[in-house]
């Protein structure tokens, strides 16, 4: 059952956009076809009403930067980042950053399925129905498992250097952040990359943080603005920061799990970096209790004015 009411658009834009779509798909699955070429001229006719080479010779500085060859990730800087599988997916996520800019991207009847069509060629696994709204940013794309229904929203951060899972029915509110990799507090460069993974049904609420290797277990739920650092249990609510579990919403009993944090198959941590390949031990203690804050300075002595 969906709160959502249906909504139609003229007809006739509504056949041009499909046939826009449908030759974009055909397109992407055409072995011989190079992706960069392929991203730089749709971004020409979206962004600016020409084709690619005309751009070029009238604004080539605006043409260059259509390229994704021509400009770089974040990612690509990185050790953990595979280069073969991401110079695959980067011209997608080139274009699917750009035209979230554009009217296009942010019409709904267009920018929705333009969405699901390249996250299909995308994520290492998406599912039917997939909802994503404008602006959500990868690390890499490739590492993301994506199941049936799951809605993503606007100004999301999806980190899946290290791994994300989010499982049928899953919901991920505006402004929340997944993360999948994690660095130590002694020595930046050292870097731990941990599976996150995101039950079915579960929701992440606005603004709220999901921190590497989490589990958030079927029907879960996190609350506006928590910081989770560990699991949340079937049906649990967490919140706070950091986010612990202090209410359970009222579920029949009995049900059978797909991601439950207690069980679920956990991967391996992996480290990014080969200067550290060594699991990063404990690096902080407890911090003492703070002396009592002692009463005003007398007049003239030294830490006045």
């Amino acid at each position: 059952m969906t709160w959502l009411v249906p909504i139609g658009i003229h007809a006739e834009a509504q056949r041009a956009f499909d046939q826009f779509l449908a030759d974009l798909e055909r397109r992407l699955a055409d072995p011989q076809q190079d992706r960069n070429e392929l991203c730089r001229d749709v971004l020409a006719e979206v962004m600016y009403g020409r084709p690619y080479a005309q751009l070029l010779a009238d604004a080539p500085l605006a043409a260059l930067n259509l390229d994704p060859r021509n400009v770089t990730f974040e990612a690509e800087y990185y050790m953990a980042t595979d280069q073969e599988k991401f110079s695959r997916v980067k011209p997608l996520l080139w274009l699917w950053k750009n035209l979230d800019l554009t009217p296009f991207g942010q019409n709904p009847v267009t920018g929705i399925a333009l969405r699901r069509v390249l996250a299909g060629f995308v994520f290492k696994r998406v599912g039917k129905n997939f909802k994503c709204w404008q602006n959500v940013e990868f690390s890499v794309g490739y590492n993301l498992e994506v199941g049936d229904d799951v809605v993503v929203h606007r100004h999301v951060l999806l980190d899946d250097i290290g791994g994300i899972e989010l499982h049928d029915g899953a919901s991920v509110s505006d402004y929340v952040n997944i993360y999948s990799h994690t660095h130590s507090v002694l020595d930046g460069p050292d870097v731990t990359l941990r599976r996150t993974v995101i039950g079915r049904g579960a929701r992440l609420t606005y603004h709220s943080t999901v921190l590497a290797g989490s589990v958030v277990s079927d029907d879960g739920m996190l609350a506006t603005h928590a910081l989770l650092r560990s699991d949340i249990p079937p049906h649990g609510i967490a919140m706070g920061v950091p986010a612990k579990v202090t209410r359970f919403k009222l579920r029949a009993e009995g049900q059978e799990y797909e991601v439950e944090a207690g069980s679920y198959p956990r991967v391996p941590d992996r480290k990014a970096n080969p200067q550290f390949p060594d699991p990063t031990p404990g690096q902080t203690r407890v911090a003492e209790a703070a002396p009592a804050p002692a009463g005003p300075a007398p007049v003239g002595t030294a830490g006045e004015g």
